[in-house]
């Protein structure tokens, strides 16, 4: 974790005009080595995608991530790849589906950011 923490900062501090770097939510110990919280945190649901799963987003040079299609769920409704208990149902195995960024998300960032 130290190794992968101290990595992800020289991204972070990397000397260029715009930087935007996608990563789960951080264990405490990350975010202290790291020592920034992120800029933005964001869901699939928030840009056309029927699930969640909480991106950080670490943005400069840039305005934050706008919404592009929100979906609501209606009461006692999961979104598609939760469990009953709430947990991804792709489980450990599928650490590789789990990592995909969403199209969705991928389209906002390429129109929003794009230029």
């Amino acid at each position: 974790m130290i190794e992968a923490a101290n990595f992800f900062k020289l991204f972070l501090n990397h000397h260029c005009e715009r930087i935007a770097i996608e990563n789960p939510i951080m264990h405490c110990y990350a975010k202290r080595i790291i020592g920034v919280e992120q800029t933005q945190i964001i869901q699939p649901f928030q840009f056309g995608h029927p699930e969640s799963k909480a991106t950080c987003l670490w943005l400069k040079g840039l305005p934050l991530l706008r919404h592009t299609e929100v979906l609501r769920l209606k009461p006692g409704e999961r979104w598609q790849n939760q469990s009953p208990s709430g947990n991804n149902k792709l489980g450990g195995k599928a650490a590789e589906l789990r990592a995909k960024t969403y199209q969705g998300i991928a389209n906002a960032m390429a129109e929003q950011w794009g230029n």
